[in-house]
């Protein structure tokens, strides 16, 4: 019979209270598989322990907080303030490490510090979590280690990523308001059919009136939303279901999504405008660095927010690798406006390609601020008639046959 194999024991944690080689008191934390490993261990380091017990557990386990954007752009921003005033990567590191108060980025960045104390370069350590650093970070940081200006680079990145935050967070603050509004009227509208329309109903029957058209409707949609809201229910869980996992697994229904966001008014105008200055601040950015432009195109990409501007880009790409002027490939995908045209023009024939771009980038990120701000005021007029028709239209079909038989009274 075959031996089954040992699992490793779970390790403890312990707190330890005890006196150091020079018999001064001492306390600390440390793990191990049992309380006598954890003594043996304390022992090797010189500690003579007088209290060990097992670590106390919180109640209520905090919930793991993940590694956010803005986390890594407070990141490059401050490896960049160390890193000028002289400190050395490690040390730098170590700092920006433990003065983190998420416990996730602050276990990130030890890792990362320990990496390269064993050799490895920066980039290399940072590439092995491309979940929190990109591509377009890490080539950067490459250009910076092989340049000698990774301060300044780091610099560059923090200003790129806090910019692009700014744009993502105005962006959702702007659209979650008339979503929520929305979702809010349609609540209420179902709670109105549900439980509120039936009580009218019981109290039409006693009029023995005749009711207007308009509240027949409402009592018939009443009395079918009460008969087969399981139906809707199962729509509505079906149509999220088969949402999310074609926009999971399906490329070409993702491309689609984008596709018709680029051509909805006013959303589509922000998108537009939104993924022009994400290419043009990540290609501005990355030719500062020294990056070569196929490179630069490649990672400006998957950047843009867009798959229709991301297929433009690597198309881009593509034509730049065999030869084509950037402002040709620009003009021949149909996507970017003459203005962006004529600045890409005159930063290639000038050798200032970052300097214009970077113009251009302030202009559509301008552009996208001011929209933004106006977009509640734009969004207002839609708002307030779906609150009429839906609301509204529910509360003068209720009172209908009540000014009715007021006037049959009078």
């Amino acid at each position: 019979m075959a031996q089954l194999k040992k699992l490793p024991a779970k390790e403890i944690e312990f707190t330890w209270v005890g006196k150091d080689k020079l018999r001064r008191k001492a306390t600390g934390e440390i793990t191990a598989i049992d309380e006598n490993v954890a003594r043996a261990d304390l022992r090797r380091q010189g500690i003579t322990v007088t209290r060990l017990r097992k670590k106390s557990q919180p109640l209520f386990t905090k919930r793991v907080q993940s590694v956010t954007a803005a986390d890594i752009a407070i990141f490059a921003r401050q490896l960049a303030t160390m890193l000028n005033a002289g400190v050395p990567v490690v040390q730098a590191l170590d700092i920006v490490g433990q003065g983190h108060e998420n416990p996730s980025m602050r276990d990130l960045l030890l890792t990362i510090k320990n990496d390269v104390e064993s050799g490895d370069s920066l980039t290399q350590s940072l590439r092995k979590h491309p979940d929190q650093f990109d591509e377009l970070f890490c080539n950067l940081v490459e250009a910076g280690e092989r340049s000698g200006v990774l301060e300044s680079l780091l610099d560059k990145i923090a200003v790129y990523k806090e910019k692009s935050e700014s744009m993502k967070k105005k962006i959702k603050k702007a659209l979650t308001y008339p979503v929520a509004v929305v979702m809010i009227a349609l609540i209420v509208t179902v709670v109105l059919l549900v439980f509120v329309v039936p009580v009218f109903e019981d109290l039409f029957k006693s009029f023995g009136a005749d009711l207007p058209v308009f509240t027949k409707m409402v009592i018939a949609m009443s009395k079918w939303m009460q008969a087969y809201w399981w139906v809707i229910a199962a729509i509505l869980t079906a149509a999220v279901y088969t949402f999310k996992f074609f926009k999971r697994t399906s490329e070409p229904f993702n491309y689609f999504i984008d596709k018709t966001l680029l051509k909805v008014s006013v959303v589509g105008v922000i998108i537009n405008k939104s993924a022009i200055a994400r290419f043009s601040r990540t290609l501005a950015t990355m030719s500062a660095a020294g990056v070569p432009l196929v490179e630069a195109l490649e990672s400006c990409a998957g950047t843009c927010g867009n798959r229709v501007y991301e297929a433009a880009v690597l198309q881009i790409r593509d034509e730049v690798a065999v030869g084509q002027r950037l402002t040709f490939a620009i003009k021949e995908s149909g996507l970017f406006p003459h203005m962006v045209q004529q600045m890409v023009q005159i930063g290639e024939e000038s050798g200032a390609l970052d300097a214009m771009l970077s113009k251009v980038a302030d202009f559509y990120e301008e552009e996208v601020d001011n929209l933004v701000d106006n977009l509640s005021s734009l969004m207002e007029p839609m708002i307030m008639m779906v609150l009429g028709v839906l609301v509204g239209g529910l509360i003068v079909a209720m009172y209908l046959p009540i000014f009715k038989l007021g006037s049959a009274i009078h």
